[in-house]
């Protein structure tokens, strides 16, 4: 009612009709989706400078520096090593085992901590959001970049130690770009979706370290894919295969480990036709479920 009253007598405009001849819009207005597409794009070059001060700064404090980047998923591979390898004898029915677990937990790794850390991404950066103006899905994107970042060194070492249990160097290597593309663009929209929720639930992040325990046990990680349909129903083995992080380990398997091409999960198209469709559904769908929430950042 306010907006259609007379604002100015002179000129007998409402409020709304002089906001639209001056060009003014109301503060924190959710601008439209290719706009904020737009506005987004244009923070790029802050969204990566950001990410590497991130980078940078979380190991500022220890000895060792970012070069815990690279020993945390190894000391993750060599404890579940542990366990499955040598306790539970699952390396017997794996050809090159060590490689097998190693590149599973390495590139589980990228979607569970950008997953974990987007649950925060508003909630840890109230002071920015409250005094800054920019699209809010900076913050999740960022998190997901700073993710991207660590996992790019460890495929150094994870290259080193596949070459060292002996498999081959071969072009089919060059697959792990496009895999890691369309894993980037689904953790980005998974991690906003995250954001929105974790905004709003601040348990979620007390939640999510069971989750994310339950989705590794679920990805084939630690132990052969085959044991779906050995000790599962089939509706129930089909639905598990078409989960994403399995998706995504299996195509980098495919890509870097030559003894495992006898036993990729179904055919590589297959793979390939699953991982880019989980990252279109979740990079368009995230991006647009985040989009819609962008007035109630920072609220409250």
């Amino acid at each position: 009612m306010a907006n259609t009253a007379v604002a100015d007598p002179e000129s007998g405009l409402t409020r709304a009709q002089l906001a639209k001849r001056y060009g003014l819009r109301v503060a924190g207005e959710r601008p439209p989706l290719g706009e904020y597409a737009r506005r987004l794009w244009a923070y790029r070059h802050f969204m990566t400078a950001y990410s590497r001060a991130k980078v940078a700064s979380s190991f500022s404090n220890t000895q060792l520096g970012q070069l815990w980047q690279v020993l945390t998923p190894l000391t993750n591979a060599a404890v579940y090593y542990l366990i499955f390898g040598v306790i539970l004898s699952q390396d017997r029915n794996v050809p090159n085992f060590i490689a097998y677990l190693c590149t599973g937990v390495f590139i589980f790794m990228f979607t569970q901590s950008a997953v974990s850390n987007g649950t925060s991404a508003i909630t840890s950066n109230l002071g920015l959001i409250r005094a800054l103006q920019f699209p809010r899905a900076a913050l999740p994107i960022t998190v997901t970049l700073i993710q991207l970042q660590q996992l790019l060194m460890s495929l150094v070492v994870l290259a080193a130690i596949v070459l060292f249990t002996g498999e081959p160097l071969t072009l089919r290597w060059l697959l792990i770009v496009p895999m890691m593309l369309l894993q980037t663009i689904f953790n980005v929209g998974l991690t906003m979706v995250m954001a929105r929720v974790g905004s709003k639930v601040t348990d979620l992040k007390q939640i999510m370290p069971f989750v994310m325990r339950t989705w590794l046990y679920a990805s084939g990680v630690l132990y052969p894919v085959a044991l779906f349909r050995d000790h599962l129903p089939n509706w129930a083995a089909t639905l598990l295969e078409c989960n994403p992080p399995l998706v995504y380990i299996e195509l980098a398997r495919y890509a870097l480990l030559d003894s495992h091409q006898e036993h990729v999960l179904g055919s590589p198209t297959r793979l390939w036709l699953l991982a880019a469709g989980w990252a279109v559904l979740m990079g368009l769908g995230g991006f647009v479920y985040f989009w819609r929430g962008e007035k109630e950042y920072g609220r409250g």
